[in-house]
């Protein structure tokens, strides 16, 4: 065991980001960093992104996602809507998305404002999923309270022998997409002198800036 934590350190050497060099789009320039992190065959799901949402309620919450495509419109996943995180976005349509490449030394920062996806859209990727993905998503009362793990067992079974082929899609089941207003790509360099290079959206244009470590 570790008792001091500050002894842990990590030097970043591998690559350096100028903002002479990155695209003058933040979605090429996503598109490019995600596919380096695709081919290198070094993350067990460099999809994962920690999603954070605020209600009401001013509370932070963060937990990680899956990223299942993304172009110039935004970033979209799938989710319950009666969900912490879909009763936070009905609240504070807002969310902020970091995807962490350690292998790579990376981090990209995406913020934006969220829309549902239409029920055509979530009717079509609900469709491509696994037959036991289809289930789970029906029997589950995402983040409600579980009495024990036999509940929700006893649940899938039942619904097994009622959709034995093909599962219609709940309707408290869907898809968001995040539409970005800001882009923060973050390169891990030597002595914590990181380089990040920012993208934030004002009157349609995309400024450029490079920030502090």
């Amino acid at each position: 065991m570790i008792e001091n934590l500050s002894e842990i350190r990590q030097e970043y050497t591998k690559f350096s980001l100028d903002i002479n060099d990155v695209h003058s789009s933040p979605f090429h320039q996503f598109k490019d960093w995600f596919h380096i992190a695709i081919k290198s065959d070094l993350f067990y799901d460099p999809t994962a992104f920690n999603l954070s949402t605020c209600g009401l309620d001013m509370q932070p919450s963060s937990r990680i996602v899956l990223l299942k495509s993304f172009d110039e419109n935004g970033f979209q996943f799938f989710t319950n809507y009666s969900s912490e995180k879909g009763k936070d976005l009905t609240e504070n349509p807002h969310a902020s998305m970091l995807f962490f490449w350690d292998k790579q030394e990376r981090q990209v920062r995406i913020n934006g404002s969220v829309e549902k996806l239409t029920p055509k859209e979530s009717d079509n990727y609900f469709n491509s999923r696994p037959y036991d993905s289809k289930i789970g998503a029906i029997a589950s009362n995402q983040s409600s309270p579980l009495s024990s793990k036999k509940e929700i067992e006893s649940k899938i079974i039942e619904l097994k022998a009622k959709y034995p082929d093909n599962p219609p899609r709940p309707l408290d089941w869907g898809g968001y997409i995040i539409k970005p207003t800001a882009f923060e790509f973050w390169q891990g360099r030597e002595s914590r002198l990181h380089d990040r290079i920012k993208y934030q959206l004002i009157s349609d244009n995309w400024e450029i800036e490079r920030l502090y470590p």
